[in-house]
């Protein structure tokens, strides 16, 4: 039977274990331009800019998206 009210500040909250299988930390350099532009971003939107590169990033292989360029002599 459903309660009309919790009180969830006695509750302990806990990690999710699986979490650790969804990301993976690495180190990667990347222009100060780009960083700037998705800070901003993440000041616009409320959503922290490492979380917005990943979206982005995200975005990029779930549609398959290649980069275009060439390589200059």
């Amino acid at each position: 039977m459903m309660r009309k009210e919790y009180d969830f500040d006695k509750m302990k909250g806990r990690r999710n274990p699986y979490a650790k299988h969804l990301k993976k930390q690495v180190t990667i350099r990347i222009g100060v331009d780009v960083i700037d532009y998705f800070k901003k971003m993440a000041d616009e939107t409320g959503v922290p800019y490492q979380n917005l590169i990943n979206l982005y990033l995200r975005d990029c292989v779930q549609s398959n998206r290649k980069l275009s360029f060439k390589w200059t002599q």
